[in-house]
C-alpha cells in the first residue's frame, strides 16, 4: 500500500527490473509511481563530434522555456537534468527526467511536442537514435526503452505529490502572503 501523505518523506527499494509486478503498456513494461513520481534516466554514448552540439541544445531549451515558459508543459516535468560523461574514449550522455505521467505517455508526448514545435530533440546526437523520429514513436520509444537504467531506490520529501498541485500550493502561499501584506 502507497502511503499518498506528502507530509511524510518516503523511500522506495525497486526490484532490478524496474518493476514490482510485470504490467504491460502500449510500449513493454509499465515502471511504476515511486515518491518521486515517474521518471527515467537514459544512458546512450554520443555520436563523435556531437558534445559541443548537446551542450548547445541545453542552451536552446534555456532560450525555449525563457521566451515561453510553458514550452514543455505537456511533458509534466518536475526536473530534467543532463549529464555528459566519459567512459574510456567515447563520451556518454545521461538523460534524467521527473515527471508526473506514465513512461510510454512521457515518451510520446516528447515526440509530439518536437514535431509540433520543429525543434529537433537532444537525442538526434546519440548513436542508434532513428533518423525517423518525427515520424516512429514507437522507435523512439524502443530506443529510449533499451538505454532505460532503472533506479533502485527512489525518494520523496513530499512523496507523490504532482508538479501542478506543487505549483498551485505556491500560488496559494503567494496568494496568502500577499494578503497578509495588506494587512499590515
Amino acid at each position: 500500500m502507497i502511503n499518498s501523505d506528502w507530509r511524510q518523506p518516503a523511500a522506495l527499494a525497486i526490484p532490478k527490473e524496474g518493476y514490482f509486478e510485470l504490467k504491460q503498456g502500449r510500449y513493454g513494461p509499465t515502471y511504476p509511481r515511486t515518491p518521486a513520481c515517474h521518471g527515467f534516466t537514459i544512458i546512450a554514448k554520443i555520436k563523435p563530434g556531437r558534445e559541443e552540439k548537446i551542450r548547445a541544445y541545453g542552451k536552446t531549451i534555456e532560450d525555449a522555456i525563457g521566451g515561453s515558459p510553458d514550452a514543455l508543459a505537456v511533458l509534466k516535468l518536475h526536473y530534467l537534468r543532463w549529464v555528459l560523461f566519459d567512459i574510456g574514449k567515447d563520451t556518454y550522455f545521461m538523460y534524467q527526467g521527473i515527471f508526473d505521467t506514465d513512461f510510454d505517455k512521457y515518451s510520446e508526448d516528447a515526440v509530439a511536442l518536437f514535431t509540433m514545435t520543429g525543434i529537433t530533440t537532444v537525442f538526434v546526437n546519440l548513436e542508434g537514435f532513428p533518423e525517423d523520429w518525427r515520424t516512429n514513436a514507437p522507435a523512439v520509444i524502443k530506443f529510449v526503452r533499451e538505454h532505460q537504467r532503472p533506479s533502485f531506490l527512489e525518494y520523496g520529501e513530499y512523496p507523490y505529490v504532482s508538479a501542478d498541485e506543487i505549483k498551485k500550493a505556491l500560488r496559494l502561499k503567494a496568494a496568502f502572503s500577499e494578503m497578509l501584506d495588506q494587512m499590515q
